[in-house]
């Protein structure tokens, strides 16, 4: 079985975390910042991967704590999901188009975290979120899930579209890289023989 179920509890958040590698892209994600669970949904849904997020956060403060600490969670879910990786695909990429925005993604199962982040959003809030929050869930989601990922907007103007084709370009690529190699299904994808 490819899941797994993590609970991370500080004095900001409460979160407890759900997923399936194998799934079908179902999800239930409630983490009481609204245009982030719709995120997430997309996140799920564009990868397969089935996802339970509950989160109860200091989001009287502001969202940030809660974003963060769930791409943390969801990193550190990835993470033992996988196992010692054998058999995966390993590498993803997508060129996501939704509407005016056009995101590439890429990533490397490599557990060597690293994000580069060439995505500007033209306004500070899609509704009552922080833009700023994207690059945050993703930098949790890289450095705890082993990630290399690199996320580069091509066009774009409308920030909802910009936010969303980045989920769903790298929910694509995850989709890929964590899908199993028939062709080496016994197999370390590496030449060092560990990941």
């Amino acid at each position: 079985m490819r899941s797994a179920e993590i609970t991370r509890t500080t004095a900001e958040t409460k979160i407890s975390v759900t997923i399936d590698l194998d799934g079908t892209g179902s999800y239930d994600n409630d983490t009481g910042v609204g245009f982030f669970d719709h995120m997430l949904d997309q996140l799920s849904r564009h990868s397969l991967i089935d996802m339970t997020v509950r989160c109860q956060g200091d989001t009287h403060i502001d969202d940030h704590h809660s974003v963060e600490d769930v791409g943390i969670a969801l990193g550190q879910a990835l993470t033992q999901a996988l196992g010692d990786k054998r058999g995966i695909r390993r590498y993803g990429d997508c060129h996501l188009a939704m509407d005016d925005s056009l995101v590439r993604a890429a990533l490397d199962l490599s557990a060597r975290p690293f994000l580069i982040w060439n995505v500007d959003f033209p306004t500070q809030k899609i509704g009552t979120f922080d833009t700023e929050l994207v690059r945050e869930f993703f930098q949790a989601l890289s450095t705890h899930g082993g990630i290399t990922l690199h996320v580069d907007k091509l066009h774009g103007f409308n920030s909802h579209h910009i936010a969303e084709a980045a989920f769903k370009a790298v929910a694509r690529a995850l989709r890929v890289a964590v899908e199993p190699d028939p062709r080496k299904a016994d197999a370390i994808p590496s030449t060092k023989g560990t990941l």
